[in-house]
């Protein structure tokens, strides 16, 4: 999963493999959502278990409803202005459909309960250290989801 290079909001390439040794949380994300207060919790988490090897990796999507209408600049604004993301950030990708980006074709054609279509924003993948998906965790889970967590938790743990 981590043998791409995409890039990030402000147009700079970024090798994913640059994250590998890490736990890593996929997401793609939206501005216009009723789950864009995720992006809160998303925070928190990164900020609570970065220095441990943990880290989130923010994709925007449109693929919703038209939730992520902008463009790699307005949303990165957006994110710094409303939530204060610290966490990198990605230029808008598609995560389904026939302009799906490689990355989002890998994970949703891995074998049940990992793969499958992507539902909506704020659908979060879990990679061991090694980059591995792990987990998959619905749009409507919450970062501070307790299973969620604890599920981090072990990841850090078997790395430590």
């Amino acid at each position: 999963m981590l043998s791409f290079t995409m890039r990030r909001l402000d147009g700079s390439p970024q090798a994913l493999s640059d994250y590998q040794g890490k736990v890593v949380m996929l997401v793609n994300t939206a501005s216009k959502c009723g789950l864009t207060p995720q992006y809160e919790g998303l925070e928190a988490l990164y900020g609570k278990y970065k220095d441990r090897g943990f880290v989130v990796l923010g994709f925007p999507a449109n693929n919703f409803a038209g939730q992520e209408p902008g463009a790699d600049g307005q949303i990165a604004e957006f994110c710094r202005a409303t939530y204060d993301i610290q966490f990198p950030m990605f230029s808008k990708i598609s995560v389904k459909g026939d302009d799906m980006h490689p990355l989002y074709k890998m994970l949703t054609t891995l074998p049940a309960p990992l793969g499958g279509e992507v539902k909506w924003n704020f659908q979060k993948y879990l990679l061991d250290r090694q980059g591995a998906v792990v987990a998959r965790f619905d749009p409507q889970t919450k970062p501070e989801d307790p299973a969620l967590v604890a599920k981090i938790e072990a990841l850090l743990a078997e790395g430590s």
